[in-house]
């Protein structure tokens, strides 16, 4: 029995050991828990507050003002916009500055003192499913209880006389239906690509790095930047068959609409995958070993990168800090350019933003990439 845990011992301090050497894994074992649960802590909410309002009064009378404030005061929503037509509201909408309106009609306090009933708009942007769902809950509770307290005569522009019935009449645009996978499903695609390209770039080449083969294309006439372009070329032609691939399921397959331009969405997506391409070069030159390189790859980059995107959690959500971490990630970029030509039909005019910082980050990081790579084979 002693003999048998003596043998046991050494057996685990020879592990212990090898761990240590392992610098690299060491690290990745306990900063890649911290690093999620602290994601999650701050990402993971369904929760959604002070959203971005654009709001219409075309009566402008204490009346409107007072449903107004009733909004602005719950805590959901932000009055951050104001139009004076209705049509004003439509670019707020489409470029995602605004996730609702509030559209108040001309007649509303004199319908109101009339004791009839009176609609107001209440216009979502229906491409989150889910968040539209929210917010619609929200702003017909708010309505209501303003209309009940009319009646109850306690709101001070109206006094105790008797008023009408303010309801409102909900509109949905981009996906009237709020079906989630008309969300979920672009997103997907992005996720999917960013997969793909990323890991078969760093684990091809820590493969080549394993069995000996990158070393011996290091001693042959080859320059540097002709094998990293010769490298990266298979992985980016890969990486659009994979756009064609599941842009296709997307819309045969799951019936998810798409509204804009396939040749646009194609040409954005080779921006995005040069981001992918860079960063799996870059963990190429971290990783060892294979296990290493999708371990880096899983917990420093996809996980972070599902989580502060938008992908699954409205970044509205999420805290200030936290947000302005989020212009750093090339994801939440492509997921609003797949998501915003799927369902609002946007052209590069709604997209020349998210383009730009695509090319942006997608240049820096691959000549980054390169250098290190470059620098490694010499």
């Amino acid at each position: 029995m002693e003999e048998n845990l003596r043998i046991i011992w050494e057996i685990v301090k020879k592990e212990f050991y090898q761990i240590r050497q392992d610098r690299r894994m060491l690290g990745i074992s306990v900063a890649a828990p911290i690093l999620q649960v602290l994601l999650l802590g701050y990402a993971a909410t369904t929760d959604i507050r002070y959203s971005n309002m654009v709001i219409c009064d075309e009566d402008r009378t204490e009346e409107s003002r007072a449903l107004i404030r009733r909004f602005t005061t719950s805590g959901y929503f932000i009055q951050q916009y104001n139009v004076n037509v209705p049509d004003a509201i439509d670019r707020y909408l489409e470029n995602g500055r605004a996730s609702i309106a509030l559209l108040i009609p001309r007649d509303f306090g004199s319908k109101v003192l009339a004791r009839t009933t009176v609609q107001v708009q209440v216009i979502l942007d229906g491409a989150d499913a889910n968040s539209a769902n929210v917010l619609l809950s929200y702003a017909t509770q708010i309505i209501n209880s303003h209309s009940q307290a009319l009646q109850a005569g306690v709101v001070p522009a109206f006094g105790r006389r008797s008023v009408g019935i303010v309801a409102p009449e909900p509109r949905v645009w981009f996906n009237p239906d709020l079906l989630s996978s008309n969300f979920m499903v672009p997103g997907v695609v992005a996720l999917v690509l960013m997969i793909i390209t990323m890991m078969l770039t760093s684990l091809g080449i820590v493969k080549e790095k394993e069995i000996g083969t990158l070393e011996q294309l290091m001693v042959t006439p080859i320059k540097p930047y002709q094998l990293i372009i010769g490298k990266l070329i298979p992985f980016a032609a890969i990486g659009f068959l994979d756009v064609l691939a599941v842009l296709a399921i997307a819309r045969y397959w799951f019936h998810v609409p798409l509204v804009g331009s396939l040749l646009l969405l194609f040409a954005l997506s080779g921006l995005f995958i040069l981001t992918t391409l860079g960063i799996g070069l870059w963990i190429s030159t971290i990783a060892k070993t294979q296990q290493q390189a999708m371990l880096i790859a899983q917990f420093f980059f996809f996980m972070p990168f599902m989580y502060l995107s938008g992908f699954a959690f409205p970044i509205a959500n999420m805290p200030k800090v936290i947000q302005y971490c989020t212009y750093a990630i090339p994801l939440r970029y492509f997921l609003e350019i797949v998501r915003g030509i799927f369902l609002k039909g946007a052209g590069l005019r709604e997209l020349w933003s998210q383009a730009l910082a695509l090319l942006i980050i997608g240049v820096t990081i691959l000549t980054l990439s390169v250098l290190r790579f470059s620098k490694k084979l010499e």
